[in-house]
């Protein structure tokens, strides 16, 4: 596929896209708290669209291993006035919610894309994203955020978190959701091991075969931590020789802290495919 529709915008896939990550919460992994403040995050957002970044990825709520649940009124307030505000300004604007009034109220305020690490599991989610307009993003993981680290076990991690995705995506089609709105994330660091993540950055093309668009989330993982032994903070060149790893394999857009530096990584190796 190489046209995604989300909501009023077309993300043309002919070219890797930068998805930019703002977390507008106290507690993420890597930067909670730092962007909790509204007009703190919306600078940080035009920063990240002045940098290159293609779409902007709002999350009110922390899917770290351990995190513990949000309020849906919470995640409201946290979310609803940043999106709209990005929106206005013309940008295209990601959701990260689970919470099917949370996705209802982001695209009314003008989010083209949910991006949902439960992959539209809970109830009322498929519904809710189906009568949008806007794109999905559907995720693998295994178990919950809260539980999901404590003993992540597979038998063929690549072919079960294909199957799974492939399935989700076909029950968002069974519900009327179009194909052409639809990416797969295999969920690095959601309910995998080291090992898994790292069988699964190797089998990417396996998920690029089934011919839906394919998001990476590799951006400051602990995975990239236990290969390193860097902090979440000193994991820039981890986060993008990992991306650059994704797209090579045929990822179409990478989600990122570090947009600057990843466009940059992405102009270098687009030059050198156009010079094969």
């Amino acid at each position: 596929m190489t046209m995604l529709r989300c909501g009023p915008h077309a993300l043309d896939l002919t070219r890797p896209r930068v998805m930019g990550i703002l977390n507008v919460t106290p507690d993420s992994f890597s930067d909670g708290g730092r962007y909790f403040d509204r007009e703190r995050a919306l600078d940080h957002a035009r920063r990240m669209l002045a940098d290159g970044a293609d779409l902007i990825d709002v999350g009110g709520e922390s899917t770290r291993p351990g995190a513990v649940a949000v309020d849906e009124a919470d995640e409201l307030a946290r979310v609803i006035p940043v999106v709209d505000e990005l929106a206005r300004e013309g940008a295209l604007v990601s959701v990260d919610t689970m919470k099917p009034a949370v996705m209802r109220a982001a695209v009314a305020a003008g989010a083209a894309m949910i991006n949902d690490v439960s992959a539209l599991r809970l109830p009322g989610a498929l519904e809710a994203a189906a009568s949008t307009g806007a794109a999905v993003c559907l995720m693998h993981m295994q178990g919950e955020p809260r539980t999901m680290q404590d003993a992540p076990r597979y038998a063929d991690v690549a072919a079960e978190v294909r199957d799974c995705l492939v399935e989700r995506a076909q029950a968002c089609e069974a519900v009327g959701i179009a194909r052409d709105r639809i990416v797969i994330d295999p969920g690095f660091g959601f309910g995998k091991t080291l090992a898994h993540n790292l069988a699964l950055l190797r089998a990417l093309p396996e998920l690029v075969s089934t011919g839906y668009p394919v998001l990476a989330g590799l951006s400051r993982k602990s995975a990239l931590g236990a290969i390193t032994g860097r902090p979440a903070g000193e994991r820039l060149a981890a986060s993008l020789a990992a991306a650059l790893a994704a797209v090579d394999r045929g990822v179409q857009i990478v989600r990122v802290h570090d947009v600057r530096e990843t466009v940059d990584a992405l102009k270098v190796w687009s030059a050198v495919q156009g010079a094969r």
